[in-house]
């Protein structure tokens, strides 16, 4: 099936056609559509700086302008501050459809989050609104994402099994107590995998990222993807490990391995194949980001 076309979306177990407004959502979106990333842009706002889990790979203390990689933004902005800096952005680049969140923490255990939502329905209602999300407080929250008209939703989703799960996660934070080893990973996979099945319910547009962490998780990833295509996940992004934090010293993917691993992939799901590793801040299309000039004139 060409990764452009858009016959059904499975849901449940059962394949049903894609309604007007889905539709949109993939093809006005540059991370669901490789058609529109050469088109469309989007505008990450940088709203959410706490996070609930600390990834082996994940490190957000200091920000470089050249550095395109999630957790990374030039500062924290309020919901006020974001609304205004939308404005501002839209009043001069029209093709800026997507207002998404992706950090720098964890969306979802930032209240900032939501009340950015809820003023983004209201004043700019025609803009896809979209999440990126560890997955751990999605069953929870993903009744308030449909309330602020969240139509496309990303979890990073990198472990089938708590035991290579808690190679790649330190810790993650439930209900105030901090939950180290299987565990935690256990506690992670299993709101990850109802999350997602929530989404899809609601008719969200689902994409799962995977980082690729050769010796860790490599082995697990086409079943990682085999299964959220049984979930109803619409794209899977396969991402080369950024070698940093406690991975520093593991050697990436290279990519000719990403491309077999993506290629192993695709036979259960389609992949996103144009990834550019935003920042939490990003403006403009995939791989022509201007929020340096955005964020120089504040």
């Amino acid at each position: 099936m060409s990764e452009e076309t858009y016959p059904t979306a499975t849901v449940q177990g059962r394949e049903v056609p894609w309604d007007p407004e889905q539709l949109r959502r993939i093809r006005d979106h540059p991370c669901f559509s490789e058609k529109a990333c050469h088109a469309f842009g989007r505008m990450h706002l940088p709203v959410a700086p706490k996070c609930n889990i600390q990834c082996n790979y994940c490190i957000r203390d200091f920000d470089c302008v050249n550095e395109s990689r999630p957790g990374v933004t030039t500062k924290v902005l309020t919901p006020g501050e974001a609304i205004e800096m939308v404005k501002k952005v839209m009043a001069k680049f029209t093709y800026i459809k997507v207002l998404g969140i992706a950090g720098p923490g964890e969306p979802l255990a930032n209240e900032e989050t939501f009340e950015t939502l809820r003023l983004a329905k209201e004043l700019f209602p025609n803009l896809i609104k979209c999440i990126s999300t560890n997955g751990l407080l999605l069953p929870a929250k993903v009744g308030l994402l449909e309330q602020y008209d969240v139509g496309n939703v990303t979890v990073t989703w990198n472990a089938l099994t708590p035991e290579v799960g808690e190679q790649i996660y330190s810790w993650v934070t439930w209900e105030g107590k901090r939950i180290t080893g299987k565990a935690g990973a256990a506690l992670l996979l299993q709101n990850q995998i109802l999350g997602i099945q929530e989404a899809v319910k609601r008719h969200m547009i689902v994409k799962v990222n995977c980082v690729y962490i050769p010796g860790v998780n490599d082995m697990q990833i086409p079943d990682i993807a085999k299964k959220a295509s049984e979930l109803g996940v619409y794209t899977f992004n396969v991402i080369p490990l950024i070698p940093q934090y406690r991975f520093a010293g593991v050697t990436p993917p290279t990519p000719a391995e990403k491309r077999k691993m993506q290629d192993e992939c695709s036979k259960y799901i389609r992949q996103m194949r144009h990834c550019q590793r935003c920042r939490a801040d990003a403006i403009g299309r995939l791989g022509h980001d201007i929020q340096s000039c955005i964020y120089s004139q504040q």
